[in-house]
């Protein structure tokens, strides 16, 4: 990413990309910019400059997120969400994906709860018991029932760019890429406002690598899981 792309970003799986070198940043292209969210929340990953990317999750005010990726990432959020305090609710239509996590976490206390489609339960969100609903629906989630709220923000994972997908990146407060297909990326470009050289750097970005991006910057994160996640979740990809 350039300098040039500071301050342009939104507020806010496709096919594997071509079989060539996997897209990796130089030092110098990240050097003067930061994750665009706070520095108290979920840490999602590790910048360029080896520093803690941190997305603020639990918000006084609604909030809503975007990950065009895989599961696996999802579930390391997830994960480290709960050990901030978060509870979660998985609104998903694969509970074998998430049993897994949502009996080890919290050692045996509902810190991860799963959900059928369409039927996610009032969560009574609050200062003191924020809860991220993650929408894990596919390529076209319907419109949620759950939707942002204070404490309550909202994760919507989709595997690749479905009918919904511009109505809800443009909606986002910030968005997750990872890597896509080059038609993908090329749409992404259009939406997100991203300059050629990211749009050709999309398909070939390496599993477990996210550009993140909202209204004012843009910054590539390398969720960078520790043992224990390895443990539970298995390695980094981008295809579930």
């Amino acid at each position: 990413m350039t300098a040039g792309a500071r301050g342009a970003g939104l507020r806010g799986f496709g096919l594997l990309g071509p079989r060539r070198a996997r897209y990796e940043p130089a030092p110098g292209e990240l050097a003067d910019l930061a994750l665009p969210v706070g520095d108290d929340g979920v840490v999602v990953g590790v910048d360029a400059r080896e520093a803690p990317a941190v997305l603020g999750l639990a918000r006084p005010v609604p909030f809503d997120a975007v990950l065009i990726g895989g599961a696996w990432t999802a579930q390391v959020i997830a994960l480290r969400a709960v050990g901030t305090g978060i509870r979660v609710a998985v609104e998903t239509g694969r509970r074998q994906v998430w049993a897994a996590l949502a009996q080890a976490a919290g050692g045996g206390q509902p810190w991860i709860t799963l959900h059928d489609v369409g039927r996610v339960p009032p969560q009574g969100p609050s200062v003191h018991g924020p809860v991220l609903v993650l929408r894990d629906c596919g390529a076209r989630p319907p419109r949620g029932r759950t939707v942002p709220a204070p404490w309550q923000p909202v994760l919507t994972l989709l595997p690749y760019l479905g009918p919904e997908a511009q109505r809800l990146v443009e909606g986002a407060d910030v968005v997750g890429v990872q890597r896509v297909s080059p038609d993908e990326a090329r749409l992404l470009g259009g939406l997100l406002e991203l300059p050629p050289a990211e749009v050709a750097a999309l398909p070939t970005l390496r599993d477990g690598v996210t550009l993140w991006c909202d209204r004012r910057a843009r910054t590539y994160v390398d969720t960078r899981p520790s043992e224990a996640e390895v443990g539970l979740l298995g390695v980094a990809r981008r295809m579930d």
